[in-house]
């Protein structure tokens, strides 16, 4: 402790004895500390925190798999069927085609002839 010094009106410095002085708190404030048990509670609380953010950031990864799996099935679905759609237009082009032809005019239909013994 040290020993604080006055002065009063009319006479010099005067010293308060036992080292403490007038209007002065004579309390020792310690600083507070946090035991073990609170420290693991906190470190605790922190890994869990930030398990939970690293668990949801990964849902979100697999979130975003599945919308990209949905969307690559849909286009080889739609590119399945635009390859069935161009054989279906080269069949009926190719019907329309024949029809007008001078070469498929100029055939006779088939008939049944008769049948070999």
């Amino acid at each position: 402790m040290r020993t604080q010094i006055y002065t009063t009106r009319r006479s010099g410095a005067v010293a308060m004895p036992g080292g403490w002085s007038r209007n002065y708190n004579t309390v020792r404030h310690t600083p507070k500390t946090l035991g073990s048990i609170s420290n693991a509670a906190i470190v605790g609380l922190l890994v869990l925190i930030v398990g939970l953010i690293y668990v949801s950031q990964g849902t979100q990864a697999t979130n975003y798999d599945y919308q990209l799996s949905e969307i690559e099935s849909e286009i080889s679905e739609l590119q399945a069927k635009k390859e069935d759609l161009a054989v279906e237009r080269a069949r009926l082009t190719s019907v329309a085609a024949s029809e007008r032809s001078e070469v498929a005019a100029s055939m006779e239909d088939a008939t049944v002839s008769g049948f070999a013994e």
